[in-house]
């Protein structure tokens, strides 16, 4: 079924230990995608893990550290968390946080606290709950100095996609990407009748509407998709999407890169999330 609506999906909260964020997950081949809400005030201890996240703020703005640069981060703007990056993210006083949330499935969707080590091997969401009930600390002793979060050196992993959600229109197809070691993330606009297609999709492919509509087919299924609705395409099928007619659409899209390609291929992705 490559024709999604999150809000069909059933809502996790995978690190309660360390994070208030909740929300769906669709699962790909090689990545997650998932939308996630952070209630008023409200967010996740910084910590890291061994996969790339990437995020994009729809409504509300993030209280933002990713390595020792805070920002406070509104919709339109693009976050990259490199692989292993110390980061937290905070919905800020003025209201909830809604947010797209990409990882690449080399690892889970649970991390670990900046001040701890990593485990050899990623804990479930059911291991979490189970430790927590038990009155257990899920994570490591506190040992600063095993902890493999790094803080300096990352650059800026902010990026201005556009000025505001609600902005006037482009004048012609714009397309604005940010390639990351396994992910690489797009913000689309495009005018009524433009066109996307490829016999063969290269690379896994996730589509989110954030304002108009596309007639889109992936393999044999069709679908008139609009504002909330996800596209899968998974890497080799075909694939053809048009902006229809009367008024220009904005979506954001994220691929799998060779790399993380290969490293899935030959080490399996990372299944282990749910318990």
């Amino acid at each position: 079924m490559p024709f999604y609506r999150f809000e069909n999906f059933k809502s996790y909260r995978f690190n309660p230990h360390l994070s208030t964020a909740e929300g769906p997950v669709i699962e790909g081949e090689y990545m997650y995608f998932r939308m996630v809400t952070k209630r008023v005030g409200t967010g996740s201890e910084l910590h890291y893990h061994p996969n790339e996240l990437m995020a994009f703020p729809l409504e509300g703005k993030i209280n933002c550290v990713v390595g020792s640069d805070r920002r406070i981060v509104p919709p339109g703007i693009f976050v990259h968390i490199p692989p292993y990056a110390r980061h937290g993210f905070k919905a800020t006083e003025e209201g909830d946080l809604h947010y797209l949330y990409i990882k690449d499935r080399t690892w889970t969707l649970i991390g670990a606290a900046a001040d701890e080590a990593l485990p050899d091997k990623a804990l479930s969401a059911t291991k979490v709950a189970q430790d927590i009930k038990a009155g257990k600390y899920p994570g490591k002793k506190k040992e600063p100095e095993k902890s493999k979060a790094i803080v300096a050196g990352l650059g800026n992993c902010y990026y201005p996609m556009i000025d505001a959600l609600d902005a006037p229109p482009a004048s012609g197809h714009c397309e604005r990407w940010v390639e990351g070691a396994h992910i690489a993330f797009g913000f689309v606009e495009s005018p009524p009748g433009h066109a996307e297609q490829a016999a063969r999709a290269p690379h896994e492919t996730f589509v989110y509407v954030i304002d108009g509509a596309l007639d889109a087919v992936v393999g044999k299924q069709k679908k008139r998709v609009t504002a909330g609705a996800v596209i899968h395409v998974p890497k080799g099928s075909a694939y053809r999407w048009v902006v229809t007619k009367g008024k220009s659409v904005r979506y954001a899209a994220v691929r799998s890169l060779p790399r993380l390609e290969a490293a899935i291929g030959k080490r399996g992705a990372a299944d282990n999330w749910r318990g």
